[in-house]
């Protein structure tokens, strides 16, 4: 059972939320927040395996309860809550290594997946932030996009596949169906896509994938017969 945190400052919010991962029956919320240092305090009693935490919240916002959270529970990973309106907290959140963003009106399927992924030690990242987050680099994006394809020209083909999947949002258990590959097989294309990388996480990583153009590649491929396997 993967054991929940949740805060946000919106009643009605923290009530859907609860109610779509609630609807999993692997998923419980053991407490709910208004605040960031409520969210801090509640994590502290009851040592959950997940902290949710909306990214903008009164006395303590998500971030800057994600650092305490970190310091005082580091058994427990933490999701942030997010908008398209939140794009300054996004890039301050990556350049701490934050590994898990997930969008409030995003795919409640997505949501499940992203909780269960970082309780398992994975980063997730929702593909559309993704998508926001790098349209918002403006007269960077041309510079960023060589520099991320020059990354992946290190990479087998094998493993840029692997890593269109990951900034996709996909998990290991999906990619490896996708792939028609053993789960054990996928998490070491994922590692050592990391290590060729140089990059701390699959969030970072699928940062990468975007800006490279792989995940837009991948999803042509995928739209004119699927993913090679």
């Amino acid at each position: 059972m993967i054991r929940v945190v949740l805060a946000d400052d919106e009643a009605m919010m923290r009530a859907g939320v609860r109610a779509i991962l609630t609807a999993d029956p692997g998923i419980e919320v053991v407490a709910e927040a208004a605040d960031g240092r409520e969210a801090v305090e509640l994590v502290r009693a009851h040592r959950p395996d997940v902290a949710l935490l909306d990214i903008r919240m009164p006395r303590l916002d998500g971030l800057a309860a994600r650092e305490e959270v970190t310091r005082a529970v580091p058994g427990t990973a933490v999701a942030i809550l997010t908008t398209f309106s939140a794009e300054a907290y996004i890039a301050r959140a990556l350049s701490g290594g934050a590994t898990g963003f997930l969008l409030k009106s995003g795919d409640p399927h997505e949501l499940i997946a992203g909780v269960r992924a970082v309780a398992e030690g994975a980063a997730f990242l929702s593909p559309k932030v993704a998508r926001h987050v790098i349209a918002e680099l403006g007269g960077e994006k041309l510079g960023r996009a060589a520099a991320a394809r020059a990354r992946t020209e290190r990479l087998t083909p094998r493993e840029r596949e692997v890593l269109a999947l990951v900034g996709a949002g996909l998990s290991n258990p999906e990619i490896a169906a996708r792939l028609h590959l053993v789960e054990g097989t996928v998490k070491a294309y994922v590692s050592a896509v990391l290590e060729r990388l140089e990059v701390r996480n699959r969030v970072q990583a699928a940062i990468v994938a975007y800006e490279a153009g792989l995940v837009e590649e991948a999803g042509q491929a995928e739209g004119a017969g699927g993913v090679t396997a």
